[in-house]
């Protein structure tokens, strides 16, 4: 069923943007244009996730300019900032958002920071028709923000057939890590758990944007020297498309050592290139990785992280196990056409001839 109208979406500028967030967005507006929908991208300027002048202004008036009853899909890094828009254009647009996880719950924020983000998110979601998660997990996250169960509807991004990972071409076990320079994806974690497997052959690569965060991208690789692993660990910055599929190809281990994650999406790619995946036991990672896939620890526990990569760091036979576990999950993945399809039915309930629509006060 076609949408009938187009779809404007909101977004906190430049769509092309390295992170999962703006990989599942890219992806779900190819899809649906693929499906012959009409979808306009609006990318609003200014700071997020905590808004300045800037942000809020624009946000104004790109929903200001939005026609009449047009359908508005708001991703949830512009919620913040957008809140005020939201609310003022309640009645005349037709709102849903898209939440990757909520911004409140981000690693490295102040009280005041989260306070904020938590209050600003609350309102925005109360005025939504609809609003889209990726996983339970989030969806419950989603329920705390006093979003009733019914309005929510969870659609999983899509995950692309991608060829088996070889490993390292000298046999020395390769873990790679593929996460914007956050706090919230715990690479300290991490080092320090690479740190007490000192005895054991292995590198590591860390690839993701080190300017998202500068602070905590400074704060990684000074980890890195104090710790001794400046000749085992690289720390890539952003990388290009064929530099990225060139370490997925040569990994033989993922690690996502996240305190959060609403979905997982580079684990998820991981599994379907048959990686073995060690990750948090957090958000809805532990409904993505099996544990037989690679095993799951507690967010933040260095040791826990260490211990469950020593085996498949030791034993080949191990690896092999962890790598066929994680291909099965990966083959039960739901690919993009069918995030494409989700979305769409999930953007329905916003329109007006579906009679499931209950008012927003």
């Amino acid at each position: 069923m076609s949408l009938g109208r187009p779809l404007h979406v909101m977004v906190p500028g430049p769509i092309g943007q390295a992170t999962g967030g703006y990989g599942y967005l890219r992806r779900a507006v190819a899809g649906l244009r693929a499906r012959g929908e009409t979808v306009v991208v609006h990318e609003l300027p200014g700071s997020y996730p905590v808004p300045d002048d800037t942000a809020r202004t624009g946000a104004d008036r790109a929903l200001a300019q939005v026609p009449d009853a047009a359908l508005v899909l708001t991703d949830g890094l512009a919620l913040p900032m957008a809140a005020n828009a939201l609310w003022v254009e309640r009645h005349r647009l037709r709102l849903v958002a898209l939440v990757h996880h909520p911004l409140h719950l981000e690693t490295g924020l102040t009280p005041v920071q989260a306070a904020l983000l938590r209050q600003l998110e609350r309102v925005a979601l109360s005025k939504m028709r609809r609003v889209v998660v990726p996983s339970r997990a989030t969806a419950a996250d989603v329920v705390a923000l006093d979003v009733p169960a019914g309005r929510i509807g969870i659609v999983p991004p899509g995950t692309d057939p991608a060829p088996p990972a070889q490993g390292s071409a000298d046999g020395v076990p390769t873990l790679l890590t593929v996460a914007t320079l956050t706090p919230r994806k715990g690479h300290g974690v991490l080092l320090e758990a690479l740190a007490s497997l000192a005895t054991l052959p292995w590198r590591a690569v860390l690839a993701g944007s080190d300017d998202r965060d500068p602070a905590e991208a400074a704060r990684l690789r000074a980890t890195v020297a104090r710790l001794g692993l400046g000749d085992r660990v690289t720390l890539t910055g952003e990388v290009t498309a064929d530099r990225l599929e060139a370490l997925w190809h040569g990994a033989d281990l993922f690690v996502l050592p996240s305190f959060h994650e609403g979905y997982g999406m580079a684990a998820a790619e991981a599994l379907a290139r048959g990686l073995p995946v060690v990750a948090s036991r957090a958000g809805a990672l532990p409904d993505l990785v099996p544990e037989a896939a690679g095993g799951l620890v507690p967010p933040g526990d260095a040791a826990a992280l260490a211990a469950a990569l020593r085996p498949l760091l030791a034993d080949a036979q191990a690896r092999a196990r962890a790598a066929a576990a994680a291909r099965a999950a990966g083959a039960a993945l739901p690919d993009w056409p069918a995030t494409a399809a989700a979305l769409a039915a999930e953007l329905a309930y916003a329109l007006p001839q579906d009679r499931r629509i209950e008012r927003i006060a």
